[in-house]
C-alpha cells in the first residue's frame, strides 16, 4: 500500500506525510511543472503540464488498495474504479456511494456556471480542517494497513 497525493494545489502534504510516517506508508507526490514540490518524505513526480495530465498518470499508477489524496471528484471516480481508496483534503472519505452524487452536483454547479449564474464556493479552509482530515487519514490507514 502506498498514498498518492494530487499535489498540486493540496493544503495537507505535510500532514499526510506525518501519518503515513506513523504507519510506514510510502508517500508519492504527483504535480506538473508548474507546482513542483519537494518533501522530505515523500517522492515526488513532476508530470508536463496539460489538461487532466497528472490525474491521468496518477490513474495510471494507482493500484487496488492504495490511498489517494485529492479534491478532485473526477479524479476520485477513477481511483474507485481500480478499487483504491481515496480522501479528501478535509477528511471526507470518497466511496462508491457518494461518488456519483459528488459528481452530480459538480455538474449542475458548472451547468449553473456556463448560464452565468453563481454558486456559492467552499468555505475559508479553518483549523480543524485539518484536524478532521489528520483523524479521519489515521482511522483509514488504521483499517488498511
Amino acid at each position: 500500500m502506498k498514498i498518492i497525493i494530487d499535489a498540486d494545489g493540496c493544503p495537507v502534504i505535510d500532514l499526510t506525510i506525518k501519518v503515513a510516517k506513523k504507519f510506514n506508508i510510502s508517500v508519492i507526490l504527483m504535480c506538473d511543472t508548474a507546482h513542483q514540490l519537494e518533501r522530505e518524505g515523500a517522492e515526488t513526480i513532476i508530470i508536463s503540464q496539460g489538461a487532466d495530465a497528472v490525474d491521468f498518470a496518477l490513474v495510471n499508477r494507482v493500484n487496488k488498495g492504495d490511498l489517494v489524496v485529492t479534491q478532485d471528484y473526477g479524479l476520485a471516480a477513477m481511483v474507485l474504479s481500480k478499487q483504491a481508496n481515496v480522501i479528501n483534503q478535509n477528511g471526507l472519505r470518497y466511496t462508491d456511494e457518494n461518488i456519483d452524487q459528488l459528481l452530480f452536483t459538480r455538474y449542475v454547479s458548472k451547468k449553473v456556471r456556463n448560464a452565468g449564474g453563481r454558486v456559492k464556493g467552499p468555505k475559508k479552509r479553518q483549523k480543524d480542517d485539518n484536524l478532521n482530515f489528520e483523524l479521519s487519514l489515521e482511522a483509514l490507514c488504521r483499517e488498511l494497513h
